[in-house]
């Protein structure tokens, strides 16, 4: 987290008003003031300036002067080098290289293209990134007229949805980092916060104050959730850049750890040159001022501390002298304004009291409160006198904006403006332990009540100065933070550096490209009117509002109960299934046999499956010979996914699923990812293996294909047309076993170019796919000599697939999968100790989780060229198709012997029987891959039946056996039937 290093005395989270210090400095005034700071009595310059210390004034207790404050970001410094080192260090394994065949791509967020200061920094920066490098692209929520600029500097601009609740359909991916302007473009961010974007590099570059203003309301009004809310989206850049270093302080509340400053922004000068001022004499009727009046205005520091109010003590000492000096007969038209955001009435109360023991006539020294409005007020004066004796980290922003309208500035000299303001020539400085010096000053300045020709001039060249001050800084601080952040793909040209940005670029905003803009105030700016800040709340609001309401209508429903009745309701009803469960355990049960159990279950499933209501697409499905699977992951890519019967959507993990949809769960058909390593490390290609996983039970059309989320991003997807050109060549089995696929390596932005197969993938892989196809392929089929073990992929004028779009038949898919499972399992035993304790592989320059995912894109390719595969290319808007290295071409140059189908079943079943007859204890990776089949387990499952048939067959005649020797026990005793005649007699009664 961002530290502020702070002196014992100040707490600078709240303004520091404390009535107690005030008069405590009141009194002591008299005694330590040195009388001899500006003389009372005669003219002349003042007295001696020598005997002015302020450190005998620093030595009273009680006061502090703030020279403890200090912004520092340490930790996300010490973070970003330490970034930076794990990303320069080596790979022990094999030297990587960077190829270089594009240039970096940015992606620069705008709020909207109204003209502001916002927009003229952004358009510095982005012409000065171009110019050493970078390609960017600009994204706004609401067009203006700063389009013209934009494309005057060769930067395409696309408008984003103004409905901000709309998912965004941009693939932030295919940028290396994303820039990203005002609070208002926090959509963006939460779109970023959503896989797969999570690990883009972010800037946010905040430089409105009105989310600060209400984070302490928000904390104040129990409001936690909506501050915690702020706190996630903060979080989410990788750095939050301020333009000024008192709004670290302010957003404090939601400090991710993120913070930085660049200073630099250029509101003051935007705002003097293009703010609607009121006419000088208006204002000054309002303010209470005569025309003839001579104004100075003394303005202090951005932070507050106790210390600053003697400072000001000091300097309307200084200027107390003035009253004698001045030369109009009426020294009542000297008037003092002290500027100031802190509406403390004690402050303005303590200003009132002391002005008349300096001398002051009644009225002449105002505490005036602008709350941060100091442009029109600023315009009224004839001096600015900065009182503040605070040493800040950048220059003082109000004396800037003083500058930029043209005012006489007089400051103490501080080493952050004399970094930038000369001396008499661009404005003054007298020595602030030395304050009698300001008297001099003044009186050397003002002439006949007015400035003097001298003073004006250099009042004219400071606001020259202020125009273009610290555009360098500004720069170079943007330049510097990409420069430090940015991780670049070895098929990227690496920007130059940030020193040798063209000096013109870095002396002077790029106000020429805004000359022609009108800028009006009533420009229509829906989102400055209706801000961000303002439609986050209401919507929390509304949202517990409504809560609130369904609350209260549950507790009213149940408080409409009768709770006695509704117990002795329960206890009947309790005792009922109690007499019901014993009188049924008293009846005789029916029991049957296991395989009477099994064959009921079977029933029910059945019957449950007959009653499953499949949805039309399900439906179609079906009857279709392709299904062509989306393999995504994170709700990012929702808005890239299709929802017709043609496609199936396969999410790579259990979370982020789309709600509703017919999607496949790949991780739990394939237990391997749910591994973050290997989901990270295999990309979509572990959809495939999730897929093809005892596929007859999702799968169960003739043909199978695939397509990236990603193409369909960049409008290379297949249209309606080319669906059913492809489906027709599919059912007619035009050309047979074949790998039809739509998207082109030669068209691939990542192959300017249009390099050969080899020679794309190595700069796709830090220069060393050539050597981890070859070592892969020689440890997977076992060849133990050291020549390069690499089939050929000539270059004969055609192309090859990327970005996983194809499609075959599902068989061949199959024996595709088969020859991954061991390629991968290879590719891994090489790869994975090293890049998995340290996230680096050799196939990357800097840490990456997606280690093997670029180099799995193109091994389809391999695979259906040196299988005999024939391979036709599928225009995706027309549908028209072109064969690419055709069959006759190819003769001498396929391996088909290490390809064909014996060769790969062969040694695919000599894994799967070491696996089921040995496994062993090592990490292998095959065995996660898929199934586990070979010709043995048919046999030992044929002998298992036999064996179990047997032993039922022994059991039966073990059973008879038993029956027929068993020993019968002789009848005890026999019951013999009377005659009838002696039934008759003894049922006979005789009448004695």
């Amino acid at each position: 987290m961002a530290r502020f290093l702070l002196s014992e005395k100040v707490d600078y989270f709240q303004w520091i008003c404390s009535i107690a210090a005030f008069f405590f400095v009141v009194v002591l005034f008299q005694a330590f003031l040195p009388g001899s700071v500006v003389e009372r009595s005669g003219g002349g310059s003042g007295g001696d300036p020598g005997k002015g210390d302020l450190g005998l004034l620093k030595g009273m207790g009680g006061l502090d002067f703030g020279e403890g404050i200090r912004f520092v970001p340490a930790k996300l410094m010490e973070r970003i080098e330490k970034e930076g080192r794990e990303g320069n260090g080596a790979v022990s394994e094999k030297p990587v290289k960077r190829v270089g065949l594009r240039r970096p791509l940015l992606a620069l967020v705008l709020a909207d293209l109204w003209p502001d200061a916002s927009q003229l920094q952004m358009v510095s920066i982005a012409v000065a990134l171009k110019e050493i490098g970078y390609d960017i692209e600009v994204y706004t929520f609401e067009d203006g007229s700063v389009l013209d600029v934009w494309k005057a500097i060769g930067m395409p601009v696309f408008i984003l949805p103004l409905d901000r609740e709309s998912q965004m359909a941009v693939d932030w991916l295919n940028y290396n980092g994303i820039l990203v302007n005002s609070l208002e473009s926090r959509p963006v961010l939460s779109c970023l916060l959503q896989e797969p974007f999570k690990s883009i590099p972010v800037i946010w570059n905040v430089h409105e104050a009105s989310l600060a203003l209400r984070l302490s309301v928000y904390a104040a009004n129990d409001k936690i959730q909506l501050v915690n809310d702020w706190k996630q989206v903060f979080s989410r850049a990788t750095v939050i850049v301020f333009p000024t270093y008192l709004y670290p302080l302010m957003y404090s509340a939601i400090d991710a750890g993120n913070f930085f400053v660049i200073p630099g922004y250029p509101e003051e000068a935007w705002g003097a040159s293009h703010s609607v001022i009121q006419e000088g004499n208006n204002l000054r009727a309002k303010m209470g001022y005569r025309s003839d009046d001579f104004i100075i205005a003394i303005v202090g520091s951005q932070f507050s501390y106790s210390g600053l109010w003697l400072e000001h003590a000091l300097v309307l000492h200084a200027l107390s002298s003035l009253l004698h000096e001045f030369p109009y007969s009426n020294s009542c038209n000297l008037k003092v304004a002290i500027l100031s955001d802190n509406s403390n009435s004690t402050y303005k109360m303590g200003l009132e009291t002391i002005a008349p023991d300096f001398g002051y006539p009644r009225g002449s020294v105002q505490h005036i409160i602008l709350n941060g409005d100091f442009t029109n007020f600023l315009g009224t004066v004839d001096i600015v006198l900065y009182g503040s004796f605070l040493e800040e980290q950048s220059f003082p922003a109000v004396l800037k904006q003083a500058m930029c309208l043209g005012k006489l500035v007089i400051a103490p000299d501080l080493a952050m403006i004399r970094k930038y303001v000369n001396d008499s020539v661009h404005g003054y400085f007298f020595p602030k332990e030395k304050i009698g010096m300001l008297t001099q000053i003044l009186l050397q300045v003002i002439e006949n009540g007015q400035l003097s020709l001298q003073a004006q001039n250099v009042a004219s060249r400071g606001r020259e100065l202020a125009r273009n001050l610290m555009v360098s800084e500004n720069i170079e601080g943007y330049v510097s933070l990409l420069e430090k952040l940015l991780k670049f793909p070895s098929e990227i040209v690496f920007p130059r550096a940030v020193e040798e940005i063209p000096l013109k670029l870095k002396e002077a905003w790029q106000w020429h490209l805004f000359e022609n803009i009108t800028v009006s105030v009533n420009a229509s700016r829906t989102f400055r009117n209706y801000g961000i800040v303002d439609k986050i709340e209401e919507q929390w609001n509304r949202t517990r509002i409504e809560k609130m309401a369904n609350t209260s209508q549950v507790e009213e429903a149940f408080s409409s109960i009768s709770w006695a009745d509704e117990k002795v309701t329960e206890m009947v009803n309790a005792r009922k299934r109690l007499e019901e469960e014993e009188l049924k355990d008293r009846t005789d049960q029916p029991h049957g046999t296991w395989e009477d159990v099994y064959r009921s279950v079977k029933r029910a499933d059945r019957a449950k499956n007959e009653l499953h209501e499949r949805d039309d697409r399900e439906l179609e499905r079906t009857g279709q010979p392709l299904c062509i699977y989306e393999p995504y992951f994170g709700e990012g890519t929702w808005p890239f996914l299709h929802n017709t019967s043609l496609y199936r959507g396969i999410g790579l993990s259990s979370k982020g699923r789309r709600p509703g949809a017919d999607d496949i769960d790949a991780s739990s058909r394939l237990p391997l990812l749910g591994n973050a390593y290997y989901r990270d490390a295999l990309g979509e290609y572990g959809a495939f293996f999730a897929l093809a996983n005892r596929i007859d039970r999702i799968h169960r059309n003739a043909w199978i294909g695939f397509q990236s989320w990603r193409v369909v991003a960049r409008k290379g997807g297949l249209s309606r047309k080319a669906e059913l050109t492809l489906l027709e060549d599919i059912r007619s089995r035009r050309h047979g076993d074949t790998l039809y696929f739509w998207v082109r390596m030669d068209e691939d932005p990542r192959n300017p170019l249009r390099q050969d197969f080899w020679t794309f993938c190595d700069a796709l892989n830090a220069g060393n796919c050539r050597f981890a196809v070859s070592d892969a392929l020689r440890k997977m089929y076992g060849v133990h000599h050291e020549m390069e073990f690499l089939p050929q992929m000539p270059l004969d004028g055609d192309s090859w697939s990327v970005m996983h779009s194809w499609a075959m038949p599902t068989r061949s898919f199959l024996e595709f999968m088969m020859f991954s499972r061991m390629f991968v399992d290879a590719l891994d035993a090489q790869i994975y100790d090293e890049h998995h304790q340290s996230g680096r592989c050799y196939l990357s320059l800097s840490k990456d989780r997606h280690c093997y995912s670029r180099l799995l894109e193109l091994l389809v390719n391999v695979w259906a060229y040196h299988s005999a595969r024939r391979m036709i290319y599928v225009n995706p808007e027309t549908g028209e198709m072109q064969e690419h290295h055709k069959l006759k071409s190819r003769r001498g140059q396929m391996w088909i012997r290490w390809f064909s189908f014996s060769t790969l079943k062969s040694m695919d079943e000599d894994l799967a029987e070491e696996s089921d007859s040995d496994q062993p204890n090592r990490r292998w990776l095959w065995p996660s891959t898929g199934e586990v089949f070979w010709q043995g387990i048919y046999e030992r499952e044929r002998n298992m039946r036999h064996q179990q048939k047997e032993r039922r067959k022994q059991q039966s005649r073990d059973k008879i056996q038993r029956i027929k020797k068993r020993a019968r026990q002789k009848t005890l005793g026999k019951y013999i039937k009377p005659p009838p005649e002696a039934l008759n007699v003894s049922n006979t009664t005789h009448n004695l």
